[in-house]
């Protein structure tokens, strides 16, 4: 199985921060690209930002860029002028959400001492934030092994590949198409590491279920967080989501 948001193209692979480097400067040179953005501009990025991710969170990185700007309420060239390629519009907006999720899950690992408090908490926080709408899809890549001949054990290494103890699902860095990913792999590695942490902590103490992975735990931030039109009834269908599958992750002995 392979979850997919949208077409994920890698042609404007950038160095982290470079995307609003080159959106800024538009490729008019250092001095250009450093130089601070007008008020009036700034906010206009901003509101961007906030419709890119309301756009990409409802219907998948494969929105049009002219929803962006209507969503927005700024013309199409306004975001071109702000983002030259819609591959770096979703590369800033795909690296923002992966490190929210990294920080929140370092919080829940450095402020909770109960495994798996620490891990329903990041759980929860991250489900309510709806960033599992939009992590990068190469994060959430899902595939069966072509060699499960033998299954991994259950502390085996966690990333970029990981196992279950029955040899089916494997969580994969490797993009589409077989070419390097747009959104940084040391982001995606930082988050996929984090969370490996938390759920080997979980694991050890008896209160997760052996045969669950970094995967099955980011699925269930993707899966949990519906996009649904009333934000009040998006709340409380992925609370009861995030309820029962919390429910399905915990060991049978805990």
């Amino acid at each position: 199985m392979t979850i997919q948001n949208s077409h994920w193209s890698t042609a404007s692979a950038l160095a982290p921060g470079g995307a609003i480097g080159a959106a800024v400067g538009g490729g008019r040179g250092d001095s250009a690209r450093t130089a601070p953005l007008r008020v009036d501009a700034q906010r206009n990025l901003e509101h961007v930002l906030r419709a890119a991710r309301e756009v990409f969170g409802e219907l998948g990185y494969g929105a049009p860029m002219e929803d962006v700007a209507r969503r927005a309420r700024v013309g199409v060239g306004t975001v071109y002028r702000r983002f030259p390629s819609k591959d770096v519009l979703v590369r800033r907006i795909a690296e923002e959400e992966t490190s929210r999720l990294t920080d929140q899950a370092r919080a829940a690992l450095g402020q909770e001492d109960e495994p798996w408090s620490a891990l329903s908490r990041f759980l929860r926080t991250s489900v309510a934030s709806g960033a599992g709408r939009l992590l990068p899809p190469q994060v959430l890549r899902v595939g069966v092994a072509e060699d499960d001949a033998e299954a991994a054990p259950a502390d085996a290494a966690r990333v970029p590949q990981q196992r279950t103890q029955s040899g089916g699902g494997e969580l994969r860095l490797a993009p589409e198409g077989g070419v390097t990913a747009a959104v940084d792999d040391a982001g995606a590695a930082a988050l996929l590491d984090v969370v490996g942490r938390l759920v080997e902590r979980a694991r050890e103490a008896g209160a997760l279920r052996a045969d669950v992975s970094v995967s099955d735990v980011l699925l269930v931030i993707a899966t949990a967080a519906p996009s649904l039109p009333d934000p009040a009834q998006q709340a409380a269908a992925s609370a009861r989501l995030l309820d029962i599958l919390l429910e399905g992750l915990r060991s049978r002995s805990s």
